[in-house]
């Protein structure tokens, strides 16, 4: 089971909602505190500004549903589904996925730092212009992802799998090149002084010839 990161407890709920159809409803504006959401099905929803904070979502079906500034801060979200999920400038900062599947997840921008997501399968998602500082990507597969232009300063990716990722002008301070696996991976010219440095390699500027 997934922890969140410093060991971390969940908030405790103060009120639940259970077995719900909100497939294809308008969600926009609503706001939800502690709220326990299990078996709710949400795939389709249209959300503009929705806001839950530490909220759990479990067994909850998210499917195709398009979230727009929308904030899920501090959740737990627990075998939930994601896919062809779309997320454009939302707030999910502290938020934990334990068991959950992503299939085509896209995010836009927004802030997901402190996100707990070890061991997820993020393979062929799309991650672009994210705040990710301090995410918990341990273990994330990550494989064909695209990743670019994400902070990933702080991040934890020991043991990613970063094969084939497209990372250009995505934040690889903080990246072990040999506690992840890239090969094939895409990055740019900055990003692999980065990484030779990192290998204890001294990176300098080309000698004009003799």
């Amino acid at each position: 089971m997934a922890e969140r990161r410093y060991g971390a407890s969940a908030p405790p709920t103060e009120s639940e909602v259970r077995h719900e159809d909100w497939a294809c409803d308008d969600i926009s504006g609503q706001e939800h505190a502690r709220v326990a959401f299990h078996d709710v099905d949400l795939t389709e929803v249209v959300d503009q500004g929705a806001s839950f904070t530490e909220c759990v979502f479990s067994d909850c079906r998210f499917n195709a549903s398009a979230h727009t500034d929308a904030a899920f801060v501090n959740c737990t979200f627990t075998n939930c589904s994601f896919f062809d999920a779309t997320f454009t400038g939302c707030k999910l900062v502290g938020s934990l996925f334990d068991r959950c599947s992503f299939g085509l997840l896209k995010v836009t921008g927004g802030d997901w730092s402190f996100v707990g997501l070890p061991g997820a399968d993020l393979s062929k998602s799309t991650i672009v212009g994210v705040r990710m500082r301090e995410a918990d990507l341990t273990g994330a597969r990550c494989a064909d992802a695209t990743l670019r232009h994400t902070d990933l300063a702080g991040a934890q990716l020991h043991r990613a799998d970063l094969t084939r990722a497209d990372l250009r002008g995505s934040d690889l301070s903080t990246l072990d090149p040999l506690a992840a696996t890239l090969r094939q991976a895409i990055i740019d010219p900055e990003q692999a002084a980065v990484l030779a440095e990192a290998l204890g390699l001294d990176v300098r500027s080309a000698l004009p010839p003799p």
